[in-house]
């Protein structure tokens, strides 16, 4: 029973680093994304300007 309980423990923590390895992984990539979209929305920005100068 206790070789059970030791098992299932091993399982639990290495699934929980497993799951904190993969919440970095995505805090990563919503930091890349919110990068690139706020370049993109600097961009229309410019380019909305552009097009009310010339009208």
């Amino acid at each position: 029973m206790e070789k059970k309980i030791e098992k299932k423990l091993q399982e639990l923590k290495a699934e929980f680093e497993a799951g904190q390895k993969m919440l970095q992984n995505l805090q990563a990539q919503q930091e890349k994304l919110e990068t690139t979209m706020i370049r993109i929305h600097g961009a229309i920005q410019v380019l909305e300007e552009l097009l009310d100068q010339k009208n």
